[in-house]
């Protein structure tokens, strides 16, 4: 996949390209079906296959009070871009004078200047440019006027009852809920977040159990605190298995003012310090507890090591 981050980096193909414009936070399953679908009318057209993203949601631009929190950093955004066999993918830099484009300029300037649009992907309910006043319909409209086709299709069901379509609303919904098998199922992979490890006060390792301090980048959507069983990755790929804390320690502490993410990495000894982390959230174990005395704790994450690893290890 070819990132394209300036107009001048602009591929122009001689083939025209299939093109379908988004965020995409989380790179979930709904994307896939949209992003599958522009490839398949690359195929069909003989053209390449192209994602339009922005490097900031626009919401943290025009109504950064509201701005929700991400599922992925840019760079996972791309890294997630990237496994879906897509051609280009053009990142638009989003800012206020970026916000008061419209949405016919937006057309022009990215999707036939600089794809040459033969087709464009969205989903049916796609909002657009100054005001949000670009929709299919308009798409539409300039489509017959520039020579591209336009495929406004549903979001996808989640596939368990009663659900609610796959969006990245619904994923942030059900992890500030706890709910990590749901937002799991909807991703189409474990919630996965990244930061670097700090210096703790090492209370994990004086209970008997050393921990990782992932700190997470403000802006990044953790699940609700809770204990977890996941996946923590070290920066060479290693994958290890791991108990993971997250919350405010009320054993210790009344007034935490945050909660911190803490893993455990089964079987594993040595220094983490400094390093970057990515931890992969696989299955609840269960909420977050005040325990009577500090004998109780360690009892029970002793108990909570030994469902993470029958959970991961089976």
């Amino acid at each position: 996949m070819q990132v394209i981050r300036d107009a001048d980096s602009c591929p122009r193909p001689e083939e025209g390209t299939a093109v379908t414009i988004g965020f995409f936070d989380g790179v979930h399953l709904g994307h896939r079906v949209v992003i599958g679908e522009a490839r398949r009318l690359a195929a069909e057209l003989g053209a390449r296959s192209a994602v339009i993203t922005f490097d900031q949601h626009p919401a943290t631009v025009v109504r950064p009070e509201s701005a929700p929190p991400l599922l992925t950093d840019l760079e996972q955004r791309l890294e997630l871009l990237a496994t879906t066999g897509i051609d280009y993918a053009v990142v638009v830099h989003f800012d206020e004078e970026r916000s008061l484009e419209s949405a016919e300029d937006f057309v022009r300037h990215e999707l036939v200047d600089c794809l040459g649009a033969r087709a464009v992907v969205v989903g049916a309910d796609f909002h657009f440019g100054h005001g949000r006043k670009g929709d299919v319909d308009l798409l539409e409209r300039m489509g017959a006027e520039h020579g591209f086709e336009v495929d406004g299709i549903e979001l996808v069901a989640s596939g368990s009852e009663g659900a609610r379509s796959v969006s990245s609303t619904a994923i942030r919904d059900a992890l500030a809920a706890g709910d990590i098998d749901g937002a799991n199922r909807m991703l189409g992979r474990p919630h996965e977040v990244r930061g670097i490890v700090q210096t703790g006060d090492k209370r994990g390792r004086e209970l008997g159990f050393p921990t990782a301090n992932v700190a997470v980048p403000d802006g990044i959507q953790l699940p609700a605190d809770g204990i977890y069983a996941g996946w923590y990755v070290r920066p060479d790929g290693t994958e290890h298995p791991a108990a993971i804390s997250l919350g405010r320690r009320p054993t210790f502490y009344e007034n935490q003012p945050y909660s911190l993410l803490e893993a455990h990495l089964l079987g594993f000894s040595g220094d983490l310090y400094g390093q970057g982390a990515s931890v992969r959230f696989v299955a609840r174990l269960r909420g977050e507890e005040r325990f009577e005395s500090v004998e109780a704790l360690v009892e029970q994450i002793g108990r909570d090591v030994t469902r993470a690893r029958e959970v991961l290890l089976p």
